[in-house]
């Protein structure tokens, strides 16, 4: 039966990857860190601002209430009273544009780093999807059951719908179980996303062949194999090709690859033993 593409990950690769997510959270952790501290510096430093603004207003208010005390003697206690009410209005008028000013600076700080508290914990949160969809992957290709599997790949795409590497494996599964009119939708699911997707395009040439629709079959086999060369000789040994075996356009696809130039190497067999 046709095997898999997804290369079976060895421990040493699990560790690695394994190693990698646990250096990101750790890089992450440390960005927040970084963040509060900058927020923390900001603050003080608006808070210092504030004080020397203040400090340096009260003392000219106080040279402004010596310079009246001054003129008291002048112009009598009743221009006193006008020119304390004065002073004081216009301290008033002073503290309330300072406090207004830092008051929207702090909210401008206050929304950096809520924006920024917000995006650490997104890619925690996609960390965490990462871990979970890789766990499933690895029970997938230690699964023998088509059904397993494929219950496994529903899990996959209710974390991450549309999945196109799911979607193909599910339909790699339902050949196995002979639904092949399954896998035909499955695949068209695919190709309506990714029109030249090799193991879609190979999957639905498979389960065409299994209908009876020969020049369907062909057609897809044919643009499979110009996406991926490799496809050429997993064909040739594919069981689901037994009724195209003997046709002269399946013989001249399957024929030794050598004399061909291959297209995307990164799709792998479809098949494995």
């Amino acid at each position: 039966m046709p095997a898999e593409t997804r290369i079976p990950l060895t421990p040493f690769m699990e560790r690695y990857i394994l190693d990698e997510l646990k250096a990101v959270r750790t890089e992450m952790a440390r960005f927040q860190v970084s963040v509060t501290e900058d927020v923390v510096q900001k603050e003080l430093a608006v808070a210092d601002k504030a004080i020397s603004y203040a400090n340096v207003t009260v003392t000219y208010f106080f040279y402004l209430l010596a310079g009246a005390a001054s003129v008291l003697a002048i112009v009598g206690w009743q221009s006193l009273r006008e020119l304390k009410k004065t002073a004081r209005e216009y301290a008033e008028t002073e503290m309330k544009k300072i406090t207004s000013t830092y008051e929207h600076k702090l909210k401008q700080i206050e929304r950096e780093l809520q924006r920024k508290t917000k995006v650490i914990a997104e890619n925690y949160r996609e960390i965490e999807r990462f871990q979970e969809i890789h766990g499933l992957w690895l029970r997938a290709s230690q699964e023998q059951s088509p059904q397993a599997k494929i219950d496994i790949y529903d899990q996959i795409l209710d974390i991450k719908p549309g999945d196109l590497d799911a979607l193909t494996h599910k339909a790699d599964a339902a050949l196995m179980m002979n639904e092949r009119q399954w896998a035909l939708s499955l695949c068209n699911r695919v190709l309506q996303v990714d029109q030249q997707n090799a193991h879609a395009l190979y999957q639905r040439a498979c389960a065409h062949a299994g209908v009876g629709n020969e020049d369907q079959a062909l057609s897809d086999l044919e643009l499979a194999v110009q996406s991926n060369v490799h496809l050429r000789s997993v064909a040739a040994d594919d069981e689901e090709f037994d009724p195209l075996r003997q046709h002269p356009r399946f013989i001249e696809l399957t024929s030794d690859s050598s004399d061909h130039s291959g297209g995307d190497s990164d799709v792998e067999a479809k098949k494995q033993a």
